[in-house]
């Protein structure tokens, strides 16, 4: 091994192992939000204005098991249906108090489906673009309420230690930003 390779070795065991540790402390506290959160209910997944972004989080979630098995293929499709239901939503049906937000958060949603699409065989490149995609869809679900029952998962390792979130139908967690021996690294945070 010359000497590169075996830094990189010696920075994914670091970080495997820190990733461990953060996970076993934030499943602590996921437990603990979690038993302070029973028996509320979640609010209603399609608005009183018939507006739903279903088809957005279901292409959304497609895309993150995509890069979770490190198929670059697979979420270029999964980023090109994404940018497509973007494109398809009609702009009446969302109510009037929201379309403004709606806007801001789905202009740059746009650009990293976009991206993500056009960029197989680039699977870190479409990571990237997924870190700030996964802000973005989460802002709507927010926004808008969650179609499904959804996690709010966040892997602490990603981006030299800044960190990123995903949403996730599972409270398994399968890391879209690292495979192989990270998969796991992360924790749910909330529960939609």
């Amino acid at each position: 091994m010359n000497a590169i390779s075996k830094l990189s070795v010696a920075i994914i065991m670091i970080m495997a192992v820190a990733c461990n540790q953060g996970s076993q402390h934030a499943n602590g506290e996921a437990d603990q939000a979690t038993r302070n959160e029973e028996g509320s209910k979640p609010a209603s997944a399609v608005p009183a204005s018939g507006f739903s972004i279903a088809p957005i989080v279901k292409s959304y979630l497609a895309l993150k098991n995509a890069l979770a098995a490190g198929n670059d293929v697979a979420a270029a499709n999964a980023g090109k249906e994404l940018l497509g239901n973007f494109n398809s939503v009609d702009m009446a049906a969302i109510p009037a108090d929201k379309h403004k937000a709606y806007m801001d958060i789905v202009d740059d949603a746009k650009v990293n489906a976009e991206h993500i699409s056009a960029n197989a065989g680039k699977i870190e490149h479409q990571r990237e673009h997924f870190a700030v995609l996964s802000n973005e869809v989460n802002d709507l679900v927010q926004l808008f309420n969650a179609p499904q029952k959804l996690y709010l998962d966040s892997c602490p390792m990603y981006d030299n230690g800044k960190g990123a979130i995903w949403l996730s139908e599972t409270s398994e967690i399968k890391n879209p930003y690292f495979g192989g021996k990270m998969s796991t690294c992360g924790s749910v945070k909330k529960e939609y």
